[in-house]
Protein backbone atom coordinates (compact mmCIF):
# COMPACT_ATOMS: atom_id res chain seq x y z
CA UNK A 1 0.00 0.00 0.00
CA UNK A 2 1.51 3.17 -0.79
CA UNK A 3 2.27 5.20 2.10
CA UNK A 4 0.49 8.56 1.35
CA UNK A 5 -2.76 6.08 0.86
CA UNK A 6 -2.35 4.50 4.48
CA UNK A 7 -1.74 8.31 5.74
CA UNK A 8 -5.15 9.00 4.61
CA UNK A 9 -6.86 5.86 5.31
CA UNK A 10 -5.41 5.69 9.03
CA UNK A 11 -3.54 9.34 9.39
CA UNK A 12 -0.23 10.62 9.93
CA UNK A 13 2.18 8.85 12.75
CA UNK A 14 4.56 11.59 13.95
CA UNK A 15 7.49 11.45 15.78
CA UNK A 16 9.66 14.44 17.35
CA UNK A 17 12.80 14.69 14.70
CA UNK A 18 13.84 17.67 16.56
CA UNK A 19 13.67 20.24 19.39
CA UNK A 20 14.52 23.58 18.44
CA UNK A 21 14.12 25.10 21.78
CA UNK A 22 11.41 23.66 24.68
CA UNK A 23 8.37 25.11 22.96
CA UNK A 24 9.28 24.58 18.93
CA UNK A 25 9.99 21.54 17.91
CA UNK A 26 9.44 19.78 14.58
CA UNK A 27 7.59 16.34 13.44
CA UNK A 28 7.76 13.95 10.59
CA UNK A 29 5.70 11.02 9.72
CA UNK A 30 7.10 8.11 9.68
CA UNK A 31 5.08 6.73 6.91
CA UNK A 32 5.02 9.51 4.11
CA UNK A 33 7.60 11.87 5.39
CA UNK A 34 5.47 14.79 5.90
CA UNK A 35 7.05 17.44 7.90
CA UNK A 36 5.68 19.75 10.52
CA UNK A 37 6.52 22.33 13.24
CA UNK A 38 4.76 24.46 15.78
CA UNK A 39 3.76 28.06 15.59
CA UNK A 40 4.11 30.87 17.91
CA UNK A 41 0.59 29.44 19.23
CA UNK A 42 1.31 25.68 20.14
CA UNK A 43 -0.62 24.60 16.83
CA UNK A 44 1.13 22.28 14.28
CA UNK A 45 1.40 23.57 11.09
CA UNK A 46 3.39 22.30 7.46
CA UNK A 47 7.37 22.86 7.87
CA UNK A 48 7.77 25.29 5.03
CA UNK A 49 11.23 26.40 3.81
CA UNK A 50 10.43 29.62 6.24
CA UNK A 51 9.85 27.92 9.11
CA UNK A 52 12.58 25.95 8.89
CA UNK A 53 15.10 29.43 8.46
CA UNK A 54 12.97 30.54 11.28
CA UNK A 55 13.74 27.44 13.44
CA UNK A 56 17.36 27.13 12.48
CA UNK A 57 17.75 31.02 13.76
CA UNK A 58 15.64 30.27 16.88
CA UNK A 59 17.95 27.23 17.66
CA UNK A 60 21.41 28.72 17.16
CA UNK A 61 19.78 32.17 19.89
CA UNK A 62 18.42 29.40 22.30
CA UNK A 63 21.29 27.22 22.63
CA UNK A 64 23.80 31.05 22.68
CA UNK A 65 21.58 31.94 25.48
CA UNK A 66 21.96 28.06 27.06
CA UNK A 67 26.15 28.38 26.83
CA UNK A 68 26.04 32.27 27.97
CA UNK A 69 23.51 30.77 31.09
CA UNK A 70 25.73 27.71 31.66
CA UNK A 71 28.73 29.90 31.37
CA UNK A 72 27.61 32.57 33.88
CA UNK A 73 26.42 29.73 36.35
CA UNK A 74 30.19 28.35 36.47
CA UNK A 75 31.92 32.13 36.75
CA UNK A 76 29.57 32.64 39.78
CA UNK A 77 30.13 29.48 41.22
CA UNK A 78 33.78 29.80 40.85
CA UNK A 79 33.96 33.54 42.96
Amino acid sequence: MPTKLYCDFFGHNYEMTKKVTNHVKEYTCKNCGKELTTDSNGKLIELTPKYRDINTALERIYHSKLMRLKQKSLTSSIC
